[in-house]
């Protein structure tokens, strides 16, 4: 289809492609921040979207798991070569090569744990403890050797959560509001949709389902697009870092992510080029992946609209 004017035409325009509702968050160089919305927050009550409104910002989250990891590992509360095994030596046995897993391959997905949400009607029945979720992968072959391969698996990132509160002597939520939501004055990001007033946050959908899915529990981060934005500039600009730090991260981790759980999906980027960030939140998602696809083609197609918009003004060369 032709690529219309503006960005909010394209959020318009999205909601033919089956969306219930969307948000971005533009934040470029000097430019105050832009907030857009088309659709619902609340499709039965007929609410408007709320480019302010909290999202369940799923895997995003593993973009302040990896930093709080970077600054434990630069403080020396961690290494990344130690193992599993040296950290927690009562899995040795029950996980594949606990002996040999670093914590850099933890953190790289490159340690061959399975993935406990590929377990059979993991979505349908949520575990609701840490131990009945990892009682999901323990005593099961490794899908490989560490380091021999890469798997994306949220097992990894459950076990540096409990890494992180083994080594701290708290949930992970507590050392990452201390170490980099409280610096960023981060007041709109939470740990669990237990921490908010539900009505704040925008409405999950199901092709397929007709309910609202927003209080179903599958252990998400909670934030606005504002605070995602704000994150991920401070981390790509390095003002969230060290510059020490900024080395172990920039040699773990990457500095963009997307998120995806049943209704919500986000794609958060920072372009360097246009020093622009770009956060958009969908709030529909279907079992084929058809609604995930179409939601990275309305992020490039509104990309294309910024930097057209960018180039006719001149600023960008």
């Amino acid at each position: 289809m032709p690529l219309p004017e503006s960005v909010q035409e394209q959020l318009d325009e999205a909601l033919t492609y089956g969306f219930d509702g969307i948000v971005v968050y533009i934040d470029q160089g000097e430019k105050q921040p832009e907030f857009y919305a088309s659709g619902w927050k609340n499709r039965e009550n007929k609410t408007p979207a709320d480019p302010y409104a909290l999202f369940k910002i799923a895997s995003i989250a593993k973009l302040y798991d990896a930093v709080a990891i970077t600054k434990l590992v630069g403080a020396q509360r961690l290494s990344l070569d130690k193992t599993l095994s040296d950290y927690f030596p009562e899995w040795t046995g029950r996980i594949e090569y606990a002996n040999e897993i670093t914590l850099r391959t933890l953190v790289q997905h490159r340690s061959g744990i399975p993935n406990y949400t590929n377990s059979p009607g993991f979505w349908e029945h949520p575990p609701k403890t840490v131990e009945a979720t990892l009682g999901l992968i323990l005593d099961q072959p490794a899908s490989f050797k560490p380091g021999e391969g890469y798997e994306y698996s949220n097992t990894n990132y459950l076990l540096l959560a409990e890494l992180i509160k083994k080594v701290t002597g708290s949930d992970k939520s507590h050392y990452i509001r201390e170490a980099i939501l409280a610096p960023l004055r981060l007041k709109n990001t939470f740990f669990s949709i237990h921490e908010i007033n539900i009505e704040e946050l925008m409405s999950g959908y199901y092709v397929g389902i007709e309910e609202d899915i927003k209080t179903v529990d599958y252990g998400s981060m909670v934030a606005t697009a504002e605070d995602v934005g704000i994150f991920l500039r401070a981390l790509n600009q390095g003002t969230l870092l060290n510059k020490e730090e900024q080395a172990i991260y920039s040699s773990i981790y990457k500095y963009e992510h997307t998120g995806l759980i049943p209704g919500y999906q986000s794609i958060a980027k920072y372009h360097k080029k246009e020093d622009m960030v770009v956060i958009q939140f969908t709030n529909t998602t279907d079992f084929s992946g058809y609604q995930w696809s179409l939601s990275e083609i309305v992020y490039h197609r509104i990309m294309k609209i910024l930097k057209k918009s960018s180039y006719n003004s001149g600023t960008i060369d």
